[in-house]
């Protein structure tokens, strides 16, 4: 398996997802009470070392040929990912800026990203 193809299953990896839905759970609130240095830590830490640790040692081949894979190959396009970090980076403002319906808004967004092949199917090109 290629590094790029790691890199993409890896995304919906179980311990990758618990890495980084944890870190936006502890890091968040930080960001709230204005600790910026442990919100940034906590935030981007996690995700980080899941994903060195990860893409070094971890097989995804079975991720790969699984129908969950086969929906990341078709629908992790690069705008779905950077819809998926900038509603992060607008949750970890919106926390700062104690602005809620942000946060749900990009939470909404970045559930959003994840989802929307399952709503809007890619026609398939021959």
């Amino acid at each position: 398996m290629t590094l790029a193809e790691k890199i993409l299953y890896h995304q919906i990896h179980p311990a990758k997802l618990a890495a980084d839905i944890g870190a936006e759970i502890v890091s968040l609130p930080l960001l709230w009470y204005h600790e910026l240095a442990w919100g940034l830590v906590t935030h981007f830490a996690p995700a980080f070392i899941a994903s060195a640790l990860m893409l070094r040692f971890g097989d995804f081949a079975y991720i790969k040929n699984a129908p969950r894979g086969r929906y990341l190959k078709r629908y992790m396009t690069r705008p779905a990912e950077f819809a998926r970090f900038a509603a992060d980076v607008a949750m970890m403002v919106a926390a700062w800026y104690h602005q809620p319906w942000i946060i749900a808004a990009g939470l909404v967004v970045v559930v959003a990203a994840w989802t929307y092949g399952l709503v809007w199917r890619r026609r398939s090109r021959v």
